[in-house]
């Protein structure tokens, strides 16, 4: 799957969690960009990410993002 495909369907999870059609992401967006990204809400986008995509992130995967697209690299990497 390519990452620009990965990064649409991330960024209908993210509208669907957050309950905003209006989220764009783009690879260099962080949780300072997006209105509703709290620490609460950011668990709840990976456990969705997760279901969705039927992978599990390590703890230090998600530590180490910066930006959604160290997420999608990430996320990538696994369904590779």
């Amino acid at each position: 799957m390519q990452r620009e495909e990965l990064l649409l369907q991330i960024q209908e999870i993210f509208r669907d969690v957050l309950d905003d059609e209006e989220i764009v992401l783009e690879p260099a967006t962080t949780a300072d960009d997006v209105e509703g990204w709290d620490s609460l809400t950011h668990i709840q986008l990976i456990v969705a990410i997760e279901k969705h995509f039927k992978i599990k992130f390590t703890s230090k995967e998600i530590l180490s993002w910066k930006n959604v697209g160290e997420l999608v690299d990430c996320l990538a990497s696994k369904l590779a």
